[in-house]
């Protein structure tokens, strides 16, 4: 592995932490849909080509000891920069690798329970068709993904609100079921874990799924003004409670409220809805990541293989 292959590498690695700015005014420049669905594929390429790239990475200083070099039939060392920077490397990749498996399974295990958990409790309570109440003293409301998809409501929660602004409500979490949206969520949600400039991505994308049923509730009753009340509403109703929600169940008091309702509240020629250049950069560094790191990772193997004595330079 030249120098140059091992800054090929890295660049996987750094480009996260560069496009978090531009994955919120992306947002800002596209619909919602359109950004969502954008930001969601930014985030799974990017947690692709960090994670191919750290493998590499790992592999790298793994075949510097003597016994995985004679464990991959090495017949001639394998060309790096000196041991004082490739091992450290190596040692810090294999690191972050290994807490990213670590805090996904936790995470995994714990959104399995809460969601098996949800489920239960919809399953028993009183339904009408896909509206499920639950008798609490907390307020909540979300939208419970499976077969049939739910929405969960509790019944301080429907106190809180008048009969138009519930109406409201649940338009904003049927949307969030029609649209799929806790598909795009559990993929943020993975690549979060894989790198931590991926967190804030997560975030953006979280935001981008409820606006985008934020659009479709406004549309459903047909007035933005009643959409925008009855999510603030509800987000002042559940700001003290704590939802025990599966955190890819999506919630209309879930992201910044007052950002969501500024932009139902805005006057159409304020709501950008054209590409621009930032989305466009944005694509731009995520194939740049993706590019990188597949020719960091094809041309790593062509090393090993002239290592091997299997293939020429």
């Amino acid at each position: 592995m030249t120098a140059q292959l091992l800054i090929l590498l890295l660049v996987p690695l750094l480009l996260p932490f560069a496009v978090r700015p531009l994955a919120g005014r992306t947002l800002d420049r596209l619909g919602p849909v359109a950004a969502l669905r954008t930001l969601t594929l930014t985030v799974l390429v990017l947690a692709g080509a960090s994670v191919s790239a750290l493998g590499a990475l790992v592999l790298t200083g793994l075949l510097k000891l003597p016994l995985f070099a004679a464990l991959g039939e090495l017949v001639r060392p394998l060309p790096t920069p000196p041991d004082t920077l490739v091992l450290p490397v190596a040692a810090a990749a294999t690191g972050i690798l290994t807490v990213s498996a670590w805090t996904l399974l936790r995470s995994a295990v714990r959104q399995i329970h809460a969601f098996r958990t949800a489920r239960r409790q919809a399953d028993r309570s009183s339904a009408a068709g896909d509206l499920c109440v639950i008798d609490s003293p907390h307020p909540d409301a979300y939208a419970l993904p499976g077969r049939p998809h739910r929405i969960v409501v509790t019944t301080a929660m429907l106190h809180s609100l008048g009969p138009a602004e519930r109406e409201a409500l649940f338009a904003h979490e049927r949307a969030h079921n029609a649209g799929n949206h806790y598909r795009f969520l559990l993929a943020a949600e993975l690549a979060a874990h894989c790198h931590p400039g991926l967190r804030r991505l997560r975030d953006t994308v979280q935001l981008a799924a409820e606006r985008a049923a934020d659009e479709a509730a406004a549309i459903a009753v047909g007035d933005r003004h009643l959409t925008a009340r009855a999510i603030a509403r509800a987000a002042l109703a559940a700001r003290a409670s704590h939802s025990t929600r599966p955190d890819f169940a999506s919630a209309a008091t879930a992201g910044p409220v007052p950002q969501r309702v500024a932009a139902l509240l805005a006057p159409p020629e304020h709501r950008p809805r054209t590409p621009s250049w930032i989305a466009l950069l944005l694509v731009a560094c995520t194939a740049f990541s993706a590019c990188a790191a597949a020719t960091g990772v094809i041309t790593f193997h062509h090393e090993v293989e002239v290592a091997q004595g299997e293939a020429s330079r």
